[in-house]
């Protein structure tokens, strides 16, 4: 299978061969393990203090008096220490041992992203991801792309293959976000964009740009590839990082 390569000013370069991996078979529960895999490693161990609601005087009357023999405190009668009493421990609080990680083989992992990256071709899983983008994909560069050192050069170079519109509907998705999450560092959210994949570094001119994530395709995984477990994002790429993908 070939594609077009274009020039940073919209001309032809020419065709390159797309590497096998193009020609996965889509594999959403594969890439849906993957995602999530990789997200549970930033979660958080949490937990109650172990001695939450045991710090007390209370024991219990034993039996003889008519009354629950449940623990209360030496000073009265009011109970503590057990679940359902007033100021007692939790019956089942989360524990900081939790196992949040989620396992993944080696080779489920790597055909995850495979599958991943073919379904970038998918033009149907693009469109119904919500990616605005006139032409056909994939959009590939050649190499004078990953020396663009200014943002106004990448928009430029974005606008002619026509996937620009794809970081305004990006930047004009941005809202801050419903509830608690607003004060605990994760205030906005925004719609994913356009993923520039480069051979060697990642193209920093491009890094602030709405909802565009810049990667080398070394560090590809299955979550730049598939935000939310959902395959099929609008990627752009140049013509040394296919080659570099071939090797992989």
């Amino acid at each position: 299978m070939k594609a077009q390569i274009s020039t940073i000013d919209g001309g032809s370069a020419g065709e390159i061969e797309l590497p096998a991996v193009f020609e996965e078979t889509y594999r959403p529960d594969l890439i849906k393990n993957a995602v999530l895999a990789l997200q549970s490693e930033r979660y958080q161990p949490h937990g109650t203090d172990p001695l939450a609601g045991m710090r007390t005087s209370a024991v219990s009357w034993g039996s003889g008096r008519g009354e629950a023999m449940v623990p209360r405190l030496k000073n009265g009668s009011r109970t503590a220490r057990v679940p359902q009493a007033v100021g007692g421990r939790a019956a089942h609080p989360p524990k900081v041992e939790k196992k949040l990680v989620r396992k993944i083989n080696k080779q489920e992992k790597r055909l995850a992203i495979r599958s991943a990256i073919a379904a970038t071709l998918n033009e149907d899983l693009i469109s119904a991801r919500g990616h605005l983008y006139e032409g056909s994909v994939p959009v590939i560069f050649d190499d004078s792309f990953e020396g663009l050192t200014s943002a106004k050069d990448v928009v430029a170079a974005l606008t002619v293959v026509g996937v620009y519109a794809d970081v305004e509907r990006s930047a004009e998705s941005k809202k801050v976000r419903a509830g608690r999450g607003k004060m605990r560092g994760r205030r906005y959210k925004q719609r994913k964009s356009v993923l520039i994949v480069t051979s060697e570094v990642p193209l920093r001119a491009a890094i602030n740009l709405a909802g565009v994530d810049v990667v080398a395709v070394h560090q590809l995984n299955a979550e730049l590839l598939a935000p939310g477990t959902q395959a099929g994002r609008l990627t752009v790429w140049t013509a040394g990082a296919l080659k570099k993908l071939e090797m992989m």
